[in-house]
Order: C-alpha cells, then structure tokens, then sequence
C-alpha cells in the first residue's frame, strides 16, 4: 500500500501537461473567462424579462386604517323601543383592489428592446469567446517559450561539457608544458560564464513555466512542466495558407468582427426605438376594488360583495411638443451608428495586419530555418576542426573560443527562427478556424 501511495505521488509531481490539456484547464478555470460566462447569464436574464414585459402588469392592493377619538360625544340608539347609549372612540374601514395595465402599443419600442437585449446577450457570448481567444494565444505563446528555452536549456549543456573537457584537456596540456597557464585560466572563466548562461537559461525557463501556472489559474507548489513534442522538419516547414484566404475565414468566424457587426445593427434598431417618441402610445387600464368599515350592521362578505365596485380604461398619450428629446435622441442614435460603423473598419483593418504580420513571420522565419540550420552545421564542423587542432597546438585560446561561441550563437538561431515559425504557423491556422496544434 505505501508503495502504491509513493508511485500515485511521483506520477503527479512527474505531470507533464500538452498544449490542449492547458488549453482545456483554462478554459474551464479562468477566472476572467468564468466572469465573461456569469455576464452571459445576465444577459439571458434580460432578454427573459423584457419579452415578459409585453404582458399586462398585475398588481393586488390594499389600506386599512383605523382612527381613535378620545373625546366622542354618546349616541342613543332606539331599538324595539328599547334605548342603547353608545360611546364609540373607536372606528375601522378597508379598502381591497387589483389593478392590471397594459401598454398595447408604443411604437414598437418594447419589440425593439427584446431586439436589443438578444443581440446584447449575443455579443456578450462573441466578448467571452473573444476571452477565450486571447487565453489560447497567450498559453500558445507561453507554451512556445517554453519549448524554445527548454532547448536552449540543453544546448547550454551540452556547450558546458564541451567546455569542460577542453579546460581538462588543458589543464594536461599545461602540466607537460605545452600550453600556457594563461590559456587555462582563461578556459576555467569561460566554463564559468557557460555555467552563468546556463543559469540564466533556467532562471527564464522557469519564469515562462510560472506564468503558464498563473494564467492556467494553478496555485499550488507541485512541480510544474509541459510535455515536449517531436518538431519535424516538415512541421516548421510546412505549405503557408494565403493570407488572404486567411483573413476571409477570419471574417466569417472571428468574434471581434462579430460583435462590432452586431453593434451595427443594434444602432439601427436604437434609431427605430427614438423614432418611437413621435408616436402615440395606448395602454389599457383595469381595475376591481372592494371596502368595509365597522359600524355596518352586515357581514364583512356582505361588504365586499355589495361595495363590489370594477373598471375599465383606455388611455391614448399623443406627444405634440418634447423639448426636441425625440429628435436629440435619433440624431445620437444616428452618431452612434457612424461610430460604431468606424469601428468595424477598424477592426476588420486591425485583423488584416495581425493576420499579415503572422503571415510574413512564418515565411521570413521558414526561410530563415533551413540557413540556420545548415549554418549550424558548417559551426559545428568549424568548432571540432579548431577544437582538433587546439589540442594539437595549432589554434589558440581566442580561437577556440570564438569558434565556440559562433556555434553557440548559431544553435541559438535556429531555435529561435524554428519556434517562431511553429508559432506563428499555429496562430495562421487558428485565425483560419482550426484549433491551436503545435
């Protein structure tokens, strides 16, 4: 049992999380995107009220009070010939009504205002999928951050071992005499400034790690990594969509776009709404009403009935003269849908230069792989012949070094233009409507 206990452990802090496995932990724990979700259902909730609002409004009411007169002169009461005096300081009386109205037309602004709340609830869902956008981007860009130092994390290794087995190298070569100390000391501060580089590569390895952490709403003190795929060559160099047949699916499924055509058209119907202040509007009244009091010589049901009193109203409001509010209002509703107009063409101007920049990183970033990479080998056979002929006595320690530190800077290039073109390939594709794959 305690073995099994220890391997259930070591298998969780062992976690390694992929690209989708972020994605769906965010999506369904972010708190910004849960915020967007509650917005939703309150948008919902006044689409809900606004239709029940075509109905009549019912409403039961009632008043009872009572009033005290200390100082009530006596009455005499003569019943069958009998005499009753009375002194009564006290008296009591209720009224009972239901009261119903409906606005049966106002120029159509109670339509229009479902219309209005069903395209407010409508891009409330187009803002929260907009969030939803921008979280899978951002773990993206993380993600791919990651990869990239996790890489560079191993070739400042493999640079340190290189380093190490040289200083060796000379350190026996100085004990012969066939080198100087100098050079060795130079070599011994080399492997340090390695060491440095390396410690910086981890130190932002791991800050990328703790922003993917925060942005995927995990707070706590396991260990924390991502799963590292096998990037082929035929991944970073894979056939670029267009962009222009990127940008046109864009249009038809990006919520950005989305929403600013939806204000469009809610401007439209908030001008057909202030028009409505030029109409009449009718509305039905009706009502049922009832009373009692004390000092009636029948029952509080033979009251009611008998007090028993109903209504009926139609009432017709004509507006002649607002103070130009009607007319201030369209004009409003009218600059409104200008602005809003302005905004599409702004964002569907925004969504071309991002779709243009992303287009142009993964061609330049493509073009620039295959020469990094083939640089990367003419370094690499550069840096072992220097090596080679170091430890022959052939090359000095500048040499050397600086043979070393071109493969280095080399290496660097082409993870760097390999990871620019998997991500920027991945947001192409994304923009386009796929899900984001690395």
């Amino acid at each position: 049992m305690l073995s099994l206990m220890l391997a259930s452990g070591m298998t969780m802090a062992q976690r390694t999380w992929t690209l989708q496995e972020c994605i769906d932990h965010a999506l369904a724990n972010n708190i910004q995107l849960q915020q967007k979700r509650i917005s939703v259902a309150s948008s919902h909730e006044d689409v809900t009220q606004s239709k029940y609002a075509l109905l009549p409004s019912v409403s039961f009411s009632t008043n009872q009070n009572g009033s005290w007169r200390p100082y009530a002169e006596s009455t005499i009461t003569l019943t069958n010939g009998s005499m009753t005096t009375h002194r009564n300081t006290m008296s009591y009386n209720g009224s009972y009504g239901i009261n119903a109205n409906w606005t049966v037309w106002n120029g159509n602004r109670n339509i229009n205002t479902i219309k209005q709340n069903k395209l407010t609830e409508r891009m409330a869902e187009l803002d929260m999928q907009q969030q939803a956008n921008s979280i899978q981007e951002q773990i993206a860009q993380l993600y791919v951050q990651i990869l990239y130092e996790t890489e560079a994390v191993k070739v400042c290794e493999e640079i340190i071992k290189a380093s190490k087995l040289q200083r060796d190298r000379a350190q026996t070569m100085v004990e012969i005499g066939s080198l100087a100390r100098v050079d060795l000391v130079q070599l011994e501060a080399q492997v340090n400034q390695d060491e440095y580089s390396l410690a910086q590569a981890k130190a932002q390895l791991t800050n990328y790690k703790l922003q993917l952490k925060q942005l995927l709403e995990i707070h706590d003190s396991e260990s924390f990594d991502v799963a590292v795929p096998n990037v082929s060559d035929e991944m970073v160099l894979a056939t670029i969509p267009s962009e222009r047949s990127v940008y046109e699916a864009a249009l038809e499924q990006r919520p950005e776009i989305q929403s600013s055509m939806l204000n469009i058209e809610s401007s439209k119907i908030a001008i057909a709404s202030a028009r409505a202040g030029y109409m009449p509007t009718v509305s039905i009244t009706a009502g049922m009403g009832s009373s009692n009091s004390d000092g009636q010589h029948r029952s509080f049901g033979d009251q009611i009935r008998t007090n028993l009193s109903n209504s009926l109203g139609l009432t017709v409001s004509v507006p002649i003269f607002d103070n130009l509010q009607t007319r201030t209002n369209i004009r409003k509703a009218k600059y409104a849908l200008q602005t809003n107009e302005l905004s599409l063409q702004e964002q569907q101007k925004n969504l071309y230069s991002t779709i243009e920049n992303y287009w142009l990183n993964t061609t330049t970033s493509q073009q620039q792989y295959t020469y990094a990479k083939a640089n990367v080998n003419s370094m690499q056979e550069s840096y072992d012949l220097v090596s080679e002929q170091f430890n022959l006595g052939l090359k000095n320690i500048v040499e050397l070094t600086t043979g070393k530190n071109n493969l280095l800077q080399a290496e660097q290039q082409l993870l760097q233009t390999k990871y620019t073109a998997l991500l920027n390939y991945a947001m192409l594709k994304f923009y386009a409507g796929e899900e984001i794959k690395l």
